[in-house]
């Protein structure tokens, strides 16, 4: 296994490792789930410069990058919807599952049926970018408001600040659900050969 593919494994391993942290409550447990989120989502930066630059490209890593990055992505929107930190979280997961599905449905029939690994484009990439982004965020501000709740701020203050990192998280979740699925129903019209493909 090459080194791109080794880092697809480690992100792959990260993510039990990082939904743990998410989801059991212990002092500054917000920081360590976006520490090894971040940690997780580099793996997803070099490992394709790295397959790109030194030639390392194989059907194994195009198949495998963009399953790790769903299992990474998807992890946190569930723990979202136990922790109640976006709005919809409940439906984002839907929406998030149900497009990985259609488009994993579609890659293994073209795998199975023409032998061919259809990578990611260059709008599921946009899509697994903003994603991340909007994950880093709603991490970010619960640390920042676990840390600003050490100085026993009260009343209006804190609701005021907790609405703004509420509401500014569910709202960039949801731009990244709205690519997710803009970014689905090209790809499905981009490969429909493979839908309507029959024996």
């Amino acid at each position: 296994m090459n080194l791109p593919n080794k880092l697809t494994v480690l992100r792959i391993i990260l993510t039990p490792i990082f939904m743990l942290a998410l989801m059991v409550d212990f002092p500054f447990h917000y920081g360590v789930a976006l520490l090894i989120f971040i940690g997780a989502s580099l793996t997803d930066l070099f490992d394709g410069k790295i397959a790109r630059a030194r030639g390392l490209v194989t059907d194994f890593g195009k198949f495998l990058d963009p399953l790790a990055d769903k299992m990474l992505t998807t992890a946190a929107f569930l723990g979202f919807i136990a922790t109640d930190n976006c709005w919809g979280a409940v439906w984002v997961a839907f929406i998030v599952l149900f497009r990985e599905f259609a488009v994993s449905s579609v890659r293994l029939v073209a795998a199975s049926s023409g032998g061919k690994v259809i990578a990611a484009n260059i709008w599921g990439k946009l899509k697994t970018v903003f994603q991340m982004i909007a994950i880093i965020f709603v991490l970010t501000a619960e640390q920042f408001y676990e840390i600003l709740g050490f100085f026993a701020l009260e009343g209006s203050v804190m609701t005021v600040i907790d609405q703004i990192l509420y509401w500014s998280g569910s709202a960039l979740v949801w731009i990244s659900t709205l690519l997710c699925i803009v970014s689905g129903v090209i790809y499905l019209a981009q490969n429909k050969e493979f839908i309507s493909k029959t024996k």
